[in-house]
């Protein structure tokens, strides 16, 4: 999504991920303070920060993936209980794609695909093989379908642990890192995924430390430091004047390194 074509907030759809007095302890570290944050309908948020900031704690908080001590967080505007099977339904709505891919080793590419739209959605095999090749092939790995997680580049892994995301149809996406595990000539192939998907008006949560993909494919971008949400703005307004010293600091070293 172009800066020129990037919608502003007054142009999303219904909140569909709320968090509200999220908070969060890891023993003594308090990874999650008061955490307010507010998903829409078709946006993409992407949430940067330092190391150890609580980003990827809060996007495993999304699905429960991580536990939360205290507060809510609504998914489509029903709570994300703590376990079972209304746990199991919600969580199908909300596509994870992880750093380490995650695909299951001894299933090929176009079983990894299928597993959960015939295991979670009762989608008949035929139609989830027919609904998988065209996933593929829009991540641009059609012809890998026959073959197993291992015979792929790191990229072409990440690309298929998105269109297995995408093949569950999912209200938001959440992306942990997609590109951390990636060496330098891969990460333009998923970013460029990921940004296909931001055009198309995927909702998508990103924890990245992609600062370019940031500026062109975000509509709202939220730093983080040390468990807080410390500013959320549209990346034009963060990157060229954010308004906090933490923000500030944050960018001069990324920038001048």
């Amino acid at each position: 999504m172009s800066e020129e074509t990037a919608p502003s907030q007054g142009d999303f759809g219904r909140p569909l991920v709320v968090l509200d007095r999220v908070e969060k302890h890891f023993g003594d570290l308090h990874v999650l303070k008061n955490i307010h944050l507010t998903v829409h309908a078709g946006e993409v948020m992407v949430v940067i920060g330092p190391s150890g900031s609580g980003k990827s704690t809060l996007c495993r908080a999304i699905n429960r993936l991580e536990t939360i001590d205290s507060g809510s967080i609504t998914l489509d505007g029903q709570e994300l209980p703590e376990e079972g099977k209304d746990l199991a339904r919600l969580r199908a709505d909300v596509g994870m794609v992880f750093q380490s891919f995650n695909l299951f080793a001894h299933k090929t590419i176009l079983e990894n695909i299928t597993l959960g739209p015939i295991k979670v959605r009762k989608v008949n095999a035929k139609q989830a093989e027919q609904d998988a090749m065209v996933l593929l092939d829009r991540v641009g790995v059609s012809a890998q379908a026959e073959k197993y997680p291992a015979q792929l580049s790191g990229g072409q892994q990440q690309r298929v642990a998105i269109a297995r995301a995408l093949a569950m149809k999912p209200k938001v996406m959440l992306f942990d890192e997609p590109t951390s595990a990636l060496d330098p000539e891969m990460i333009n192939e998923v970013l460029d995924v990921m940004t296909g998907l931001a055009k198309e008006g995927m909702t998508m949560v990103v924890v990245t430390h992609e600062m370019g993909f940031a500026r062109r494919a975000a509509n709202s971008v939220v730093f983080m430091d040390a468990g807080e949400i410390v500013e959320e703005n549209d990346p034009e307004s963060f990157f060229t004047h954010p308004e906090s010293d933490r923000a500030r600091d944050f960018l001069s070293k990324i920038i001048t390194h």
